[in-house]
């Protein structure tokens, strides 16, 4: 073993709570940054990704079978462009209705169509991946798209229009990069929900030589429309539209973690900085002994970068590994919300992030560990003797001395003369003995306070815009039509029965009813469902982006998507139409919702002669405050069933891309609180532990553990109230540009409500979470400082 390799080793042993701080330190920024950058990847395309995995199909047919034999359809494989293809699967459109288990939608709820497919979850394209529940054993179950399911796992539905009357269970969620269908069935479950006189249609899965654009996508299509016999070809979708929203979801996560990336990217950089530094620095003394046994200054140097390494390198193997295990569960979330990506760490970004950290300590450590190399033996060797505050103006290393010592003495007076005990005031002086190393923690703690208050900002922004996109279907009680099937699509609902059935009972504080309608916009490039509403529904959550609500027949509010689809703003004339009949209406304001939306006064209807009931009435009720909303809703269900209705609590609807946000918004937030808690742990131990000769002296004269608790406690008030002070605007600041970013790449505007979320009863907390972040990090060199014995201290150069 060299000398030169002893002194490294002697050092990282000698100053054990020093060298754990480092390995905590690196391993946590290394963790942090891993998370970060391993989410950044895996929201960068992730449809690609999936697509590529699974062998995704561009183009879903479905042939009509009694227009073309199955060698013509065979034949439709060798089309121009076609690359690949796989089929035929047996495929059914069909329209059931909830079964009696459901409870949302209601049973006998008539579904929406739905297009079943019978093959196998795997294949040689479009490879299903289970999201929940199982896959198919057989007849009587079905497994849908993830996000098109009308029903719930455990839910039936049932087919009364056919022979023996089928009922289907769902057994599992799917994804489908191609979107190939809306749910899958066994193979042999087909016959029974053919009727009678009618075929299944045969799906087949194409892959093309070029499809990356709607132009090139439609060039395939006709060249299967040219394939096949005339009239063959019945339906075709592309892969596209999945495309669109997998890439629109996977963008909104990009703002809020480039937000979170660039906050601990810094602060792990001022953290390691402050760390390596104050551990070389606070060895000039021994560099001098080194010096004056003849190592060179560049031993010196590779000595206390090896120092420096040797517990980084730890760290940051831990990191690594940490940021892979955090990586399962935090990915896994992700990957639910991007329907695809990764699932894991890439290897370059376990190679990368450590290499660039290793970097920074190497940095870090050579600029002081140089410095200190190139004083004179007897140089070093007093300044390393002399206390921080006493070093003369002329000594080299270190923070000696300079011109703006006068400003820190008058400082120092100034706080000695604050009427506060003298152990506090001393506290209070301490940050200024090293201003340029206080000055570099304090900023670590702004920038953890900015990613606290960030990461409370989201959550609390998401939550509020989450429950605007559920308006409508939120509340304390619904009743809706019909229950059990009996009721027929043309029934008429005697809606004033329901609404003295509803004001009549005990517990009820405002309601609505909604229906959707047969009215059309004309010139509408989208699709758009027009729900008309009768009542007053601001209490149920609908949030404008801009504008305001409708006030009468004459008014609409339509969604963003609306909007953009059909370059419209808010304040345009549009015209509804329905039978012939047409009515204009002035869009009055954009509201918060999915889909292209559009919102209208059932007077409106009126207008243009359109009936005004239709079977998916829905009563939307707000109860009193501490109202039971099960009893309220049985109570109700009794008086409205003769009437064909059905009363139910509203469900909660949980949004897998909102839980995934404030998932990975939680889990890197914890991770920059604690790297800056380090930060601050390091610099007063520092500190404590330049001065214990002064402690020592201190206690001589009478001070108590008590104090001296207070005293070391004290030296990080100000920096934390300052931290709390600059860090909370910062975050407020990073929220109000990361939200709107977050909105826009979902094609969505952000109401203000969900924005000023910062009310004084957030903000006061916030700013205190500073100081509480700042008196954590120093609350075990103060233990350890009280627990010094004066005797020690005083020997203690």
């Amino acid at each position: 073993m060299t000398a030169l390799s002893k002194v490294v080793r002697a050092g990282v042993g000698r100053k054990r709570v020093q060298t754990l701080v480092m390995v905590l330190t690196t391993m946590m920024s290394v963790t942090a940054c891993i998370l970060a950058t391993g989410l950044l990847v895996a929201s960068q395309g992730p449809y690609q990704r999936s697509f590529a995995d699974r062998h995704g199909a561009h183009l879903n047919v479905l042939y009509d079978p009694a227009k073309a034999s199955p060698a013509q359809l065979a034949a439709t494989a060798h089309a121009p462009g076609v690359t690949a293809s796989a089929g035929p699967y047996p495929a059914l459109t069909v329209q059931a209705r909830a079964g009696q288990d459901s409870q949302f939608p209601p049973p006998g709820s008539l579904l929406p169509p739905l297009t079943l497919v019978g093959r196998a979850q795997d294949g040689p394209m479009d490879g299903l991946r289970l999201v929940m529940g199982r896959w198919v054993t057989g007849p009587g179950e079905v497994v849908f798209l993830d996000g098109h399911s009308p029903l719930a796992i455990g839910d039936r539905m049932q087919f009364p229009d056919l022979p023996g009357h089928p009922t289907l269970k769902v057994v599992g969620i799917a994804s489908s990069v191609s979107w190939s269908a809306d749910g899958w069935i066994a193979p042999e479950q087909v016959p029974a929900l053919t009727a009678p006189g009618t075929a299944p249609a045969q799906q087949y899965l194409y892959r093309f030589a070029h499809a990356g654009t709607d132009a090139e996508v439609d060039a395939d299509h006709a060249a299967l429309v040219a394939a096949a016999p005339p009239g063959a070809l019945t339906k075709a979708t592309s892969y596209r539209p999945a495309q669109a929203e997998a890439n629109k979801t996977a963008s909104t996560f990009v703002p809020f973690v480039t937000a979170f990336g660039v906050l601990g990217l810094a602060m792990s950089v001022l953290i390691i900085g402050v760390v390596v530094s104050g551990a070389v620095s606070a060895a000039t003394r021994r560099i001098g002994i080194l010096k004056s046994l003849g190592f060179t200054p560049a031993q010196v140097a590779r000595a206390y970068v090896g120092q420096a390494l040797i517990p980084a390198g730890i760290g940051t193997a831990l990191g690594v590994l940490g940021g892979n295990l955090l990586s399962v569960p935090v990915l896994g979330v992700a990957h639910k919300a991007l329907h695809g990506g990764l699932l894991g760490i890439p290897l370059w970004v376990d190679a990368v992030v450590p290499a660039a950290a290793l970097a920074a300590v190497t940095v870090t450590a050579l600029v002081p560990a140089l410095r200190a190399g190139r004083l004179r033996t007897v140089e070093a060797l007093a300044v390393g003797r002399t206390a921080p505050g006493a070093k003369r103006a002329g000594a080299r290393g270190g923070e000696a001395r300079t011109g703006g010592s006068g400003v820190v003495a008058a400082a120092q007076r100034l706080i000695g003369r604050l009427p506060v005990p003298r152990a506090l005031s001393l506290g209070l002086a301490s940050p200024f003995n090293r201003p340029a190393r206080s000055a570099t923690t304090a900023a670590a703690v702004v920038l953890g306070t900015a990613g606290v208050t960030l990461c409370v900002g989201l959550t609390l922004s998401l939550s509020s815009f989450q429950d605007g996109m559920t308006a409508g279907r939120s509340g304390g009680v619904v009743v809706e039509v019909p229950i059990d099937g009996s009721a027929k699509p043309t029934d008429q609902v005697d809606e004033a029965a329901v609404a003295k059935a509803i004001n009549s009972r005990p517990g009820t504080r405002a309601w609505y009813s909604s229906v959707p309608t047969p009215v059309t916009v004309a010139g509408n490039t989208a699709r758009s469902e027009v729900t008309a509403f009768s009542g007053d529904a601001s209490w149920n959550g609908f949030q404008m982006i801009s504008g305001h609500w409708f006030q009468g027949p004459g008014e609409a509010v339509v969604a963003s998507s609306f909007l953009h689809a059909n370059r419209m703003k808010v304040g345009d004339t549009m015209t509804l139409t329905d039978h012939g009949r047409s009515a204009s209406v002035r869009i009055s304001g954009e509201v918060l919702s999915t889909g292209d939306s559009v919102f209208v006064d059932r007077a409106a209807l009126t207008l243009l002669g359109s009936p005004t009931h239709g079977e998916a009435i829905g009563f939307h009720i707000d109860l009193v405050a501490g109202t039971d909303a099960k009893a309220y809703a049985d109570g109700l269900d009794a008086a409205v069933r003769p009437l064909g209705l059905s009363a139910e609590p509203s469900g909660t609807h949980l949004n897998i891309v909102v839980l995934a946000m404030n998932t990975l918004a939680g889990t890197l937030t914890l991770l920059l609180a604690v790297v800056a808690g380090l930060g601050v742990l390091n610099t007063v131990l520092l500190d404590t532990r330049e001065r214990v000769h002064d402690l020592g002296v201190l206690k001589a004269l009478g001070m108590s553990p008590r104090q001296t608790v207070g005293m070391v406690l004290t030296s990080v008030c100000g920096s934390g109230l300052v931290a709390g002070l600059i860090g909370v605007p910062i975050g407020i600041l990073v929220h109000h540009q990361v939200m709107p970013a977050m909105a826009k790449a979902a094609g969505l505007g952000v109401p203000e409500a969900d924005l000023s979320v910062f009310d004084p009863s957030v903000v006061g907390p916030l700013i205190l979470g500073g100081l509480v972040l700042a008196l954590l990090g120093a609350l075990l060199p103060a233990t350890w400082a009280a627990r010094t014995r004066t005797v020690t201290a005083l020997r203690t150069e």
